[in-house]
């Protein structure tokens, strides 16, 4: 699945914070990622792609060795699958003693166009994979390579990440506050709420950089709900 040009500018004018409030109202309570965030610092980026999932399992010494990594079955055989635009997320389980891409990797998946790397894990070859360019969400850094905790198992299936459940197709949006899943089909509700949530926000601000107390503002009122019809049509 792509998503259309507009969609994502739309999207990436609401802020991760926003979303989770937006699935709150759907009952949605676990769609941020316990994990990622942003690699090489804050940054400012908010970026938005449907997810391209990869799974790990427990190291299996038999299987998880590096002649694994020539395998069908391999992280270098997913990177090949990635469609441009996607945003790669990989369970690594929470396992932070084995970095589960590198420079190379990361290389590769910018050059094919991946908008981001997200994980609950961590990477390796830490200046290489910034001098990449790839935006990558991640818990960390470790020097060894994944088979050395980890083992690979496949791509394009329902995985868990920073625990939240995420199907292929689902959309990601990554902030300096982390990572958040938007299920598929409630993508249009938050982009139909989320923006006046955000036009709603910007006005509370400078309500209360004026002196306005927050009690009947945030959450409104019917007067503050007043105030801001006014002011929106100004």
């Amino acid at each position: 699945m792509s998503l259309a040009p507009d969609l994502v500018a739309t999207l990436e004018a609401i802020t991760t914070a926003t979303v989770t409030t937006m699935l709150l109202k759907k009952g949605i309570r676990h769609c941020w990622m316990s994990g990622p965030m942003p690699f090489s610092g804050g940054t400012g980026k908010r970026l938005v792609g449907p997810a391209f999932t990869l799974r790990f399992v427990p190291v299996r010494e038999d299987l998880a060795t590096p002649a694994s990594w020539a395998s069908p079955i391999s992280t270098r055989a997913a990177i090949e699958a990635m469609p441009e635009g996607c945003i790669a997320v990989a369970d690594a389980m929470g396992v932070t003693t084995a970095g589960i891409f590198g420079d190379i990797l990361c290389m590769r998946m910018a050059r094919r166009g991946v908008t981001a790397l997200v994980t609950d894990g961590v990477v390796r070859d830490k200046a290489g994979v910034v001098a990449t360019g790839l935006p990558v969400w991640c818990a960390g850094t470790a020097a060894p390579a994944s088979v050395n905790g980890l083992t690979f198992v496949g791509w394009q299936e329902p995985i868990a990440c920073g625990g939240v459940a995420v199907f292929p197709d689902d959309v990601i949006m990554v902030d300096d506050d982390g990572a958040v899943l938007i299920p598929k089909d409630l993508v249009d509700f938050v982009v139909a709420e989320g923006a006046d949530h955000e036009r709603y926000e910007t006005w509370v601000v400078s309500e209360v950089e004026k002196g306005v107390k927050l009690p009947g503002l945030y959450p409104p009122n019917d007067e503050a709900k007043a105030r801001y019809e006014a002011w929106k049509k100004t």
